[in-house]
Order: structure tokens, then C-alpha cells, then sequence
């Protein structure tokens, strides 16, 4: 990869440097979300994608069927093609019993870290939301749950909490080791009403995670679907703008310098449109979860050495080619 030598300006977002690529995750008989990339000690590039069959709906797939598969590729922009299964929901009386679901990878020294969601039945969900972690020394496994289920972070206890009792448990974890030590693990929350972001703190990788007793975002509007990166000194953290802070079904860009309050804010990303020759979409495409002006949901990022984003990585809820099942995107940022 090219790594350029004099740190780039972030402060006016990211939204206009996207270039879109195509398709990069296609799984014929799956539906695709929530695909996150990493680079492998093989040179590959490597996708954590969640998938359901195509025969099952996107709602109630996701939170049913959902599983997190493993995609490779020889470069950024594909083609990626399936190479295992990674986690699969256990079907028991456990709080991983369905739903395997939003995966974020991370490399932390000698291992690789995957977080991901997951509930323990339909009759409480979206409550029931919790928060996993699994590790392995290798990209193509064996993963092992952490601790003794593998459950990092839940709801807290505390009723002064501002997440106390929240309607959506806690979910769509965003992973980072912190620069001088320990580790931050991002999630969304209800505050309100309203999903905002959160943060827990552990000393350990393996936890324990404790949550910090105030959001980091101040939305009153849903934003959802956090990526959290460090560069050039200071902590971004990549979210969804469900309801327009900046623009409706676009992303924003959080900046921070201690990675526990984002105040500064552009925008991440474009509705997929603006992406598009003379703004426009296809005509023919299909749309399976969301509304028929299509939108870029969980974004992940690939980055260089230096921390900079390069690829972008979101799924959508409608199929751009007219497919029965929903599918990744790439972007690659220019500069």
C-alpha cells in the first residue's frame, strides 16, 4: 500500500474524496451486511461480512439468521470470495443464541479481534442487544470466544446511567487499542430515545469493559453504526446520519482529541447517488430493507500503516443491479 509521508487534513470530512468502486462482497443464496476489512500477514485483504439466506427477509433475517462469514481478496477492490464460517449462532439458552451479527476485526499485536452482536430470542429484542468478542492468531482461525461466553459488554446496572434500561440494548461495536495503552470499545446506545454513541474502557483486551456514565455524542437525531480510527493524533469515529445532521442517509465524521467527547463534525460520506454519473441510480435496482432513494448503512474502513482510511467498505439495503439479496460496496478515497 502507499503510505504518503505528510499526515493529511481530515478536518473537512471525507465525503467528496469517495470514489466509487463497485460490488466487493457477493454471496449468491446470502444476503451481506456489515462487511469490515483487514490486511493479512498473507498480503490479502481480508472481509468480515455478516450473512443470512436470501430466502429469509432482511428484518427478521439479521437478528434470526445472521452469521459472520469470512471473504479474501488479493487486493482492496475485489473480487472477494468466500473462504469460512467463522461464528454461528448457538440455538441455545445462551445471549449469543441468534443473530451473529455487525462483525468489526481489528489486528492487536499477534491477534486478531473480532467484536460482534448478538441476542438471546425475538420475544426482547431490540433489548437483548449485547456486545462479543473472539480472537485468533490467524485470519483463517480457530476463533474462541473470551472469557466464559465470550460476552464483553451488556447494559449497565446503574439506574443514573444515561443508558440504563435501554430500548436496544447495546450494540454495533466500533474496536480500537488505544495508542498509550488499554482498550476502547465504541457502541450505540438509546439516550432518550434517540441511538447515540457510547464507550467502555478495559485495561486488558479480554476486558473488563466499563462503560463510561455519559455518552460521547451529542445527537439529538439517530446516528448508528460507529467505525472508530486514530490518526495523526487525534480519534475519528465514522457514524451513519439516519435523520440529516448534514445530510439525510449520509455519514458523519466525529473528531476527537482524547476519543471520549466528539464535538467537531463533517460529513463521511454521500447518500450512494451522489456517487453515480449525473447523480442517478439505476433504474432497475431492488430494494430489500430501507426506502427506494438507497442509502450506505454500517460503514467499516481499511486502513494504511499510518491509520489513514483508503477503502471503504458499506452494505445497502437495495441491490443496485436488480438482485434478490443485498450486497457490499467499496469506495476508495482519493486524494
Amino acid at each position: 500500500m502507499k503510505i504518503f509521508a505528510q499526515p493529511v487534513d481530515l478536518s473537512k470530512g471525507t465525503a467528496d474524496l469517495w470514489e466509487y468502486i463497485g460490488v466487493a462482497v457477493s454471496d449468491p443464496g446470502y444476503h451481506v451486511w456489515g462487511s469490515s476489512p483487514v490486511y493479512g500477514d498473507d498480503g490479502k485483504v481480508h472481509i468480515f461480512a455478516a450473512r443470512w439466506p436470501d430466502s429469509i427477509n432482511v428484518v427478521p433475517g439479521w437478528k434470526t439468521h445472521s452469521e459472520i462469514a469470512h471473504y479474501v481478496a488479493d487486493q482492496p477492490e475485489g473480487p472477494f470470495t468466500f473462504s469460512d464460517l467463522v461464528l454461528a449462532p448457538t440455538g441455545k439458552r445462551t445471549w449469543d443464541k441468534m443473530g451473529i451479527h455487525n462483525p468489526n476485526i481489528k489486528r492487536v499485536k499477534d491477534k486478531y479481534v473480532l467484536t460482534f452482536i448478538s441476542n438471546d430470542g425475538l420475544e426482547h429484542m431490540p433489548g437483548n442487544q449485547r456486545i462479543g468478542m473472539a480472537t485468533s492468531r490467524s485470519l483463517y482461525g480457530p476463533w474462541e470466544k473470551v472469557g466464559r461466553d465470550g460476552m464483553i459488554l451488556q447494559p449497565p446496572s446503574n439506574p443514573d446511567y444515561w443508558n440504563y434500561n435501554p430500548g436496544n440494548g447495546v450494540n454495533n461495536p466500533a474496536f480500537l487499542p488505544h495508542p498509550n495503552g488499554g482498550y476502547y470499545l465504541y457502541f450505540k446506545s438509546a439516550y432518550k430515545g434517540v441511538s447515540t454513541m457510547g464507550l467502555a474502557i478495559a485495561e486488558n483486551l479480554e476486558g473488563p469493559y466499563v462503560q463510561m456514565p455519559f455518552p460521547i455524542t451529542n445527537n439529538n437525531s439517530v446516528i448508528e453504526d460507529g467505525y472508530i480510527f486514530y490518526y495523526d493524533n487525534k480519534f475519528y469515529l465514522m457514524t451513519t446520519d439516519n435523520h440529516g445532521m448534514i445530510e439525510n442517509g449520509g455519514g458523519l465524521l466525529w473528531s476527537s482529541d482524547d476519543g471520549i467527547n466528539f464535538g467537531s463534525l463533517t460529513q463521511a460520506f454521500h447518500q450512494i447517488k451522489e456517487y453515480f454519473p449525473g447523480k442517478k441510480l439505476p433504474e432497475n435496482r431492488t430494494v430489500h430493507y430501507g426506502t427506494k432513494e438507497s442509502k450506505f448503512e454500517r460503514p467499516q474502513l481499511l486502513l494504511d500503516e499510518t491509520g489513514y482510511p483508503t477503502y471503504l467498505y458499506v452494505p445497502s439495503g437495495s441491490n443496485l443491479s436488480g438482485g434478490k439479496r443485498t450486497e457490499c460496496h467499496v469506495l476508495k478515497l482519493k486524494r
